[in-house]
């Protein structure tokens, strides 16, 4: 069943919520937008596993469709209590972890680029979060991974840790309060060049949050407030 409808230019394409059955063309549009890659190691497909147990009651996976051609995909994922478990990272209490949701994997076909759906199906895929039971989400994005880091941003997700995840591969953990209703002050602003990981991780463990990245002079800049 459908649950949005919309046009990429010309040609319409709809939403619906992925299942088990969906695997192998998951799999395929993974397939193909890593052989489109310059830095394969920007995107980390999911195994079969990870499909199985996402898509079996532990998240929520929506597919944009061409006809009956799957082009894009994104998911939420209720991950387990573990030592990896991205809320610590984020600082949240042990009492609250079981209420964090993870942005998960997001591919668009490279066909269906330039059109903004991936910030569609972020939007569609945040409607399905059921929000009796989640308050907060986290991700994890690669430096230098300019397209996912402008995502989460633009979803208003903020830095709360830069640090070595999943077997020593660096990463910016990004979260964000579902149930924060007001804007949050800030009385401190710095700007850090992307690659100087050491100051950037000093600002985070002193309190301070990563809210957008910018370009000067040819160098990413990510800003922190306080």
């Amino acid at each position: 069943m459908s649950i949005y409808e919309g046009m990429l230019g010309d040609t319409p394409f709809s939403v619906r919520r992925l299942s088990i059955g969906d695997i192998e063309a998951i799999k395929k549009v993974q397939q193909d937008v890593i052989a489109a890659l310059e830095d394969k190691k920007i995107l980390q497909p999911l195994s079969l596993e990870e499909l199985q147990f996402l898509l079996g009651d532990h998240g929520v996976m929506v597919g944009g469709f061409v006809g009956e051609e799957l082009i894009a995909f994104r998911a939420l994922l209720e991950p387990p209590l573990d030592d990896e478990h991205l809320g610590r990272d984020a600082g949240l209490a042990e009492d609250v972890l079981a209420r964090v949701a993870y942005q998960e994997i997001s591919a668009v076909h490279p066909k269906y680029r330039g059109y903004g759906l991936q910030r569609t199906l972020a939007q569609v895929v945040m409607q399905e979060l059921d929000r009796t039971r989640f308050d907060y989400i986290c991700a994890t994005v690669m430096p230098f991974n300019i397209a996912s880091l402008k995502d989460k941003f633009a979803q208003g997700m903020r830095v709360v840790a830069l640090k070595l995840k999943y077997g020593g591969k660096l990463r910016y953990v990004f979260m964000k309060d579902l149930c924060e209703e007001t804007e949050r002050s800030f009385n401190e602003t710095a700007c850090v060049q992307m690659a100087d990981t050491e100051t950037q991780q000093t600002l985070l463990k002193d309190g301070w949050l990563g809210v957008r990245m910018l370009l000067e002079n040819d160098a990413w800049l990510v800003e922190y407030k306080k």
